[in-house]
This record gives structure tokens, sequence and C-alpha cells, in this order.
């Protein structure tokens, strides 16, 4: 099985990202992605040019960072566009904080909101109510305060947020696909060049 078809996790996006150098969370990106596959369509080729840029780099340190960056935007796409709803957004999982998870969220929620501020108020005129609605509500999630204690209510607060930010990515891939539940054709991604 190849690198580009292995199911891509946080932990293994964030140490590609240290190999590259970078500290950052995935997590940004991952908003930006997902907002970026429901608004413009972005293409492999654009997604590893904006991965490059964010990481400080020409290009991935070697084959197999291309293909786990290629494989993230592929296990996006493929999620946001298939009729069993099974989206999850690339966020630190149980083997983290709290803490660190509601982090993970926030950054997450910014780089979606970011690309869906670009993108201007044009699209938004077609867009259901339920989705400005949870769009808007991504405004305050943005603003939440990570720094919380472990505990089982924080747990399920921060599960409950996650589920919103998850419902208004898939709701906003959908309104802007009608009618294109899973995609047969399968969108190649180029092999990466050296």
């Amino acid at each position: 099985m190849s690198l580009i078809n292995e199911r891509q996790d946080f932990s293994t996006i964030a140490d590609t990202f240290l190999l590259h150098g970078s500290m950052q969370s995935p997590a940004f990106l991952d908003g930006r992605l997902c907002a970026s596959l429901a608004l413009n369509d972005l293409s492999a080729e654009a997604w590893l040019e904006d991965v490059c840029i964010t990481l400080g780099v020409e290009q991935p340190k070697d084959e197999d960072s291309a293909a786990r960056l290629l494989g993230w935007r592929r296990q996006t796409l493929d999620a946001l566009s298939a009729s069993e709803l099974n989206f999850e957004p690339l966020l630190p999982d149980d083997m983290f904080s709290l803490s660190e998870r509601a982090q993970g969220l926030k950054e997450w929620t910014l780089g979606f909101l970011e690309v869906v501020g670009d993108a201007g108020d044009e699209p938004r005129k077609a867009w259901s109510a339920a989705l400005k609605e949870a769009i808007d509500d991504l405004a305050g999630l943005a603003q939440i305060d990570a720094d919380i204690d472990d505990s089982a209510e924080n747990e399920n607060d921060l599960f409950a947020l996650t589920e919103h930010a998850r419902m208004a990515a898939m709701l906003l891939y959908t309104e802007q696909h009608p009618g294109q539940p899973q995609v047969e054709k399968v969108d190649e991604d180029p092999q990466p060049t050296h």
C-alpha cells in the first residue's frame, strides 16, 4: 500500500512538519484545506504548494513526505464528499491533553474561517440559513479559551464543539457541490517532482 493511500492522522502529519523544521500544528492548515476543497476545489498541486509555503520550503523533503501531504488532501476530499458523512477534522487525539486538543480545534477553526473570509460575500449569498448560522457560530468557536482542565465536563464540551466544526465543514462542502455524492472517478494526485 502506498503512503498516499495510508490513513493520515494528526501525529503523522505533525511529524512530517517537524521533519521540515516546522513546530506548528497541522490543525490550522487542515481547517484551510477543508474550506479550500469546498470553496475552491483545491488541486493537489496547489495544496502541495500551500503546504510548502507554510513550512518555508521549496518542495517536500522526500517522496514519502510528499506522499503523506498529498494523502492528507485525498483523505480529506474523500471524507468530505462521501455519502457516509464520516469526515473528521485533523485534530490532536486522545493522546494529547484536553488543553492541547482545544487549542487544535481553535487553530482548525481559524484556518477554516480564514479561507471562508477570503472568499468574500459572493458565495455566501447562495448558502442556506443553516450553513450561514453554522459558519457564524464558528467565529465564536475561534475565540474559545484553550487553557482548560482535563475533566469529563470539559471533554464533553470539546466533543460537542468539535462536532459542530465537523458538521459546518461537511455542510459547506455539500452546499458547494450539490448532487455530488461520492465521486466515482479517481482524481490522481501527481507524483512529486524533485
